[in-house]
């Protein structure tokens, strides 16, 4: 089970103006599940997206990132679809032919350009996507396209998922009350270099495209890629933020104004609360961990040493294990690669319990003390460096049996 993770009420899913969405059992992979997932977006919404850093980035990734840089400076995006059980990564030329034609097939559908398109897959790496059946599933997307149907669309893009991830929460701006809805997908093969596995967030916000895509990059920076289950980077990481325009208010375009700040925290925070669910969900997962390094010279070495210790199958065990072996910790800390680190200035705290001082163990630790924060379903690492004001967060899980057997039955 995740890790206090409850599936979304659906009452609590606000519908955004200007988005409708519709799914379809297309039989991608699996029958009788939601596979495919159409998203429109009325003419005039300002979209924005961050991407993978995988090098071997899969074709709907190369697809999408041409199609918001290409646009008439006119047009705007119009539809987003999202298939689950074929990445089309690792196919070749085939796989961006088979992704620009799903576009062409939405386009024909929904009377725009193939260009006001973006695809996005998740699933098994290096299988053909079988185009056909996704072609044959989108005339169902078109029929069950409605504003309230954000947790059928949450549904939709699960994969080893165990739970839907969706989020909504009003913001008020000014005066005016904007909503701000979020879907997002990902258990494993999550260490995202710029996004989740995938990841959705509209509004209802009148907000410049030059905004949008601030808030996009800075809403990842401090949310999905704060998190890690297993330190690997999938091949179809996406983040996307859509901004419809169809709030009553003024439009954004000063990004040093009150407004634009209260935009930016309130769609990171949405973000922040589908990273975290993520995490809850870890593939095998069953402890949620949070590693907090502080006291840094700079946010870069933080960061090192915070996801060192995130990575280490030996740290990561321990916890699954509830064992206080917590030289573990002190070991990644100093592999983190922070050449010129003293040492003899770090403490490291258990929640509450001071484990380490000034490098060694303290003298009044006790390991039941360690051992009882430990068989906690939430745990809070916190390493001080006592060299500078810099710190850095990072939400991750321990490494379970369930693990070894979930990704190792994967395409069965």
């Amino acid at each position: 089970m995740p890790v206090n993770l409850s599936p979304p009420d659906p009452k609590s899913l606000l519908p955004v103006k200007g988005v409708t969405l519709g799914v379809a059992e297309a039989n991608i992979r699996k029958p009788n599940r939601k596979d495919l997932l159409l998203i429109r977006l009325d003419d005039g919404a300002r979209v924005a997206g961050v991407f993978t850093q995988n090098r071997f980035c899969a074709a709907p990734v190369v697809v999408a990132r041409q199609h918001l840089t290409m646009l008439d400076p006119d047009a705007t995006i119009r539809a987003l679809m999202v298939n689950t059980g074929c990445a089309n990564a690792g196919t070749g030329k085939e796989g961006i032919a088979a992704a620009r034609q799903t576009c062409s097939g939405i386009a024909g559908l929904l009377g725009c350009s193939s260009a006001q398109v973006l695809p996005f897959s998740t699933g098994v790496i290096m299988e053909p996507l079988p185009v056909e059946r996704i072609m044959a599933g989108l005339p169902a997307c078109t029929a069950d396209l409605r504003e309230n149907n954000w947790l059928a669309a949450a549904q939709a893009i699960m994969t080893t998922d165990t739970v839907a991830k969706a989020v909504s929460r009003r913001v008020s701006i000014g005066g005016a009350d904007i909503t701000i809805t979020g879907i997002a997908k990902g258990a494993g093969m999550i260490h995202p270099n710029m996004a989740t596995m995938l990841g959705f967030v509209a509004t209802d916000a009148h907000v410049s495209l030059p905004l949008v895509r601030a808030a996009v990059a800075y809403a990842a920076k401090h949310s999905f890629n704060c998190i890690t289950v297993d330190g690997d980077t999938s091949t179809n990481d996406s983040f996307i933020l859509v901004a419809t325009g169809k709030a009553q208010m003024p439009e954004i375009d000063d990004a040093k104004s009150s407004g634009f700040t209260a935009f930016r925290d309130g769609v990171t925070g949405v973000a922040a609360q589908l990273a975290q669910a993520i995490i809850r969900d870890g593939e095998g997962a069953t402890k949620f961990i949070t590693i907090r390094v502080e006291g840094g010279r700079n946010d870069d070495e933080c960061g090192r040493i915070a996801y060192a210790i995130a990575h280490s199958p030996l740290v990561k065990t321990a916890f699954f294990a509830s064992d206080p072996n917590l030289g573990r910790i002190l070991a990644a800390v100093g592999y983190a690669g922070v050449a010129d680190l003293n040492v003899e200035k770090v403490d490291l705290y258990l929640d509450d319990v001071l484990v380490a001082k000034s490098g060694g163990r303290h003298p009044a630790y006790e390991e039941a003390d360690g051992q009882r924060v430990m068989r906690q379903s939430e745990i809070t690492v916190r390493v001080v460096l006592n060299r500078g004001t810099a710190s850095a967060t990072v939400w991750t899980c321990d490494l379970s049996h369930d693990y070894v057997s979930i990704n190792a039955d994967y395409r069965s």
